[in-house]
């Protein structure tokens, strides 16, 4: 049974870009990652309050560890930093941030950067993938023996697809880690690491929708040309049109033929139920710990 909360929950989300990244995502029309989750968290409870940081940036500020303890729940989003350059400022910051969100046993939640943040602080590895970038759709993603079990995952499907973009992934899992779920891409599409709070995160973006997949997609054309996903800036383009239609108008069967999206992928709360799971199984039962 989901626990009750008398008062509105107080939600942390760190922006796990770099400043420089974010401008740049701002530039092609993307939404900042901070606020697609705001905007996620919003939806799924509409009366908490949510701040964002930036704890990439040398001069963000970050609350206390005092401060901490102001929140029922941590998110983190995705990042356009590599984990393991564990020599960059921008990177060492975030390790420290996710060790204080621990230490003061606060939940943790989050996609892609997110999957491979709770595994490195928990003494996992991670590397860049072989076959580069998964973009766009991650297919078939299934649950594992543990992740069908697992109330990260209560209420979803067995097998699903979902946005996507990563260059890196988890290598190796911490000790305290389990793999919720995989597809033939990555090992890794969700991880659970437990500790004092817990993190649950997932490899792929719950946050994301069509609209956010194209203006990524322009972001990051040259590369994705490069590795092959189209054959030129042409096709890239035809997909981010193909999708910014669908977005306009859903109803359009034949662009989601084309493009082999499913009603599941276009359904908001279907989308982000991981996020609601998150909410109900850990960070509402963690308030009355």
């Amino acid at each position: 049974m989901t626990s009750t909360v008398s008062r509105p929950l107080r939600f942390l989300v760190c922006d796990a870009y770099p400043r420089e990244t974010r401008n740049g995502l701002q530039q092609v029309g993307a939404t900042l990652a901070g606020d697609l989750y705001q905007r996620m968290l919003l939806r799924l409870e509409p009366t908490a309050r949510v701040d964002i940081i930036y704890p990439a940036d040398a001069d963000g500020a970050w609350p206390s560890r005092q401060g901490l303890r102001d929140y029922d729940g941590v998110a983190w989003t995705g990042s356009s930093l590599t984990i393991y350059h564990d020599d960059d400022p921008r990177v060492q910051r975030q390790l420290e941030m996710a060790r204080a969100v621990g230490a003061a046993g606060i939940p943790s939640f989050g996609s892609c950067w997110a999957a491979q943040l709770c595994a490195v602080v928990a003494g996992g590895r991670c590397g860049a993938h072989p076959r580069g970038r998964e973009f766009g759709i991650s297919r078939r993603i299934a649950l594992t023996a543990e992740g069908r079990v697992h109330p990260l995952y209560r209420g979803k499907a067995l097998e699903f697809d979902a946005f996507t973009s990563h260059a890196d992934e988890v290598t190796s899992l911490p000790p305290t880690g389990q793999v919720l779920a995989s597809n033939a891409f990555s090992r890794v599409q969700a991880v659970a690491v437990e500790g004092r709070g817990g993190f649950w995160a997932v490899q792929y973006h719950p946050e994301y929708d069509l609209h956010e997949v194209a203006r990524l997609c322009v972001f990051r054309t040259n590369e994705l040309v490069r590795q092959g996903t189209f054959r030129d800036a042409g096709e890239a383009a035809d997909f981010v049109r193909q999708l910014e239609t669908l977005h306009r108008d859903p109803g359009r069967q034949d662009i989601r033929e084309a493009l082999a999206i499913d009603a599941a992928l276009l359904d908001e709360t279907r989308r982000t139920l991981e996020a609601r799971n998150w909410i109900d199984g850990l960070v509402k039962p963690h308030i009355f710990v």
